[in-house]
């Protein structure tokens, strides 16, 4: 075997992202955003701070970035040094429509370690499929582009009030191609490239790791559909992986009306709609040739049943891929620490 000599840190990502107890004990009505009324008295002079998207609410990715800017003695610390290391490309059409929601942002060192071409960490953002966007994806790469090592980038997607299941994977496959088609100018490595996705992000990177193989589910978005949508490695936070099964697991979110998040995604309920349940499922594809895969959930997590990884995890392992599972309520986990994937090609 030959290493691809790509490495991901789990420590660093498991800082970034790890589900927060705080969090959901703020999140009272579970809809998976903390508004001011739910907010501590003393804590709500913060809520202008911490929103950055300026939506009256703080979601999960919010309230951890502002806390990875608080040393350990509480007061808020300085903004991230984009300028200093970083050079950000934003708002790349990557599918020729100048739709918003259809571009990415590409983030790279001003001095890199060496004269190779980089790897690529793409992180791909949650919501529920009908928010959140790609620009809070610069706060999750950027430990990894400030190193010199690896190249940043954040795609967009269209959300559920714009485009139904199966657009969102057919916008990240095509973000994918783009890079891939743009890699010698920018000097990155199309043979290197990680997906990382928080919830329906998560989702989504889980399901762009196991269809790598499956021609039907490439879509003809953008210009670059002579290039490859493969991914090398795949780091999946609290993804929904068997929309089938998660109706039946115990969850804060009310899966039998037609409003829930999977049911707007695929235009019907679950239950009304399981052929469309099964192809937007990431194990309806899981195959002997699919990347490692690292997942991270929370055991009590309200929202995704901690049994969605638990099945995934097996899944993977059944049909021989490598697959870390790391279980959690909040922080890294002890196995973790001082760990990395290391990833091969055979």
């Amino acid at each position: 075997m030959n290493r691809t000599l790509l490495f991901l840190s789990a420590a660093t990502a498991m800082l970034a992202q790890a589900p927060d107890g705080a969090f959901l004990r703020m999140d009272r009505n579970k809809d998976g955003k903390i508004t001011a009324e739910e907010l501590p008295p003393e804590r709500r002079q913060n809520l202008s701070r911490v929103d950055t998207n300026k939506d009256g609410g703080i979601s999960l990715e919010e309230h951890q970035a502002f806390m990875r800017q608080r040393p350990a003695g509480g007061a808020a610390a300085a903004g991230p040094q984009t300028s200093e290391s970083i050079t950000a490309l934003r708002d790349l059409d990557y599918a020729g429509t100048k739709n918003p929601r259809q571009a990415l942002d590409l983030y790279l060192p001003k001095k890199r370690s060496g004269d190779k071409p980089l790897p690529v960490v793409v992180f791909i953002h949650g919501g529920g499929w009908a928010k959140g966007d790609k620009a809070g994806g610069y706060k999750q790469v950027q430990p990894f582009v400030m190193t010199g090592e690896y190249a940043g980038a954040s795609i967009g997607y269209r959300l559920t009030n714009e485009a139904q299941w199966p657009a969102q994977l057919h916008d990240c496959k095509a973000g994918l191609r783009w890079l891939r088609a743009h890699a010698k100018e920018h000097g990155l490595d199309p043979e290197r490239i990680a997906v990382w996705g928080t919830s329906a992000g998560g989702h989504l990177v889980s399901i762009l790791g196991t269809s790598g193989d499956v021609p039907e589910l490439e879509g003809k978005v953008g210009p670059h559909t002579d290039q490859s949508s493969k991914v090398q490695a795949v780091v999946n936070y609290f993804g929904p992986e068997n929309f089938i099964t998660m109706v039946t697991q115990p969850s804060t979110i009310d899966r039998t009306v037609d409003t829930y998040p999977e049911a707007a995604l695929l235009g019907g309920r679950v239950q009304d709609k399981k052929d469309a349940a099964i192809h937007a499922s990431p194990v309806t594809y899981i195959s002997a040739g699919d990347p490692p895969v690292l997942t991270a959930h929370g055991t009590e997590d309200p929202l995704v049943p901690f049994a969605q990884a638990t099945e995934f995890d097996a899944a993977l392992k059944k049909a021989g891929v490598e697959s870390l599972l790391a279980k959690h309520l909040r922080g890294v986990p002890a196995e973790l620490k001082d760990t990395e994937i290391v990833l091969e090609k055979k």
